[in-house]
């Protein structure tokens, strides 16, 4: 990083230090990463990585269920088996490789960094005053704004990586981001 402008500078911006001063490792602390600070390394934090894994698993899993569902009821309509039908071929065709990419993406890219997005926010406003209350609802306008849009263009990129087809991105950025980015603001403004 020395050469990028020594201590994370890089273009004359220099990064607020998010770790607290260096203390004396203690056996009392619950800190998840308290071994981290008090050696001064890196922790990867495995509880946030396992939970975006599983919670991108399972919105992977209802949306190519609920995508499923709606293709077969609209190709079965006339029958009279329906329900069994729509549910055989929901269960017997899911796509196991779309549900690894997802949850490894969740595991390895989302985990971790919505944690450093989310502990840098926090520094940025790290007592619970009134006023700083106040600014959690600015926060969720950020995370809508600038970590939404990072959000898309790393699955898709990802996604495309897996898929052999990073030469096809930019189209894919063209076609559906903004869609993709209207749509879950749709999703969260009750949120």
């Amino acid at each position: 990083m020395e050469a990028l402008g020594g201590n994370v500078a890089f273009w004359g911006w220099k990064r607020p230090e998010i770790r607290s001063p260096k203390r004396p490792f203690s056996s009392k602390s619950k800190s998840s990463d308290s071994t981290a600070e008090a050696t001064g390394g890196y922790r990867f934090p495995l509880k946030q990585a396992v939970t975006a894994a599983s919670l991108a698993l399972t919105g992977d899993t209802i949306a190519q269920l609920s995508d499923r569902w709606r293709k077969q009821k609209q190709s079965l309509s006339g029958s009279s088996d329906t329900c069994k039908d729509i549910m055989s071929s929901i269960i017997s065709h899911h796509d196991w490789l779309r549900a690894l990419r997802m949850t490894s993406y969740g595991f390895l890219l989302y985990g971790p960094g919505s944690y450093a997005w989310y502990k840098y926010l926090d520094h940025c406003l790290p007592h619970q005053t009134a006023q700083n209350i106040m600014l959690k609802f600015l926060q969720v306008l950020l995370n809508q704004i600038v970590l939404g849009p990072c959000v898309i263009a790393v699955v898709f990129a990802w996604n495309n990586l897996w898929l052999g087809k990073l030469s096809e991105l930019p189209n894919k950025y063209q076609k559906d981001a903004l869609p993709t980015l209207f749509y879950g603001w749709s999703l969260f403004k009750p949120v």
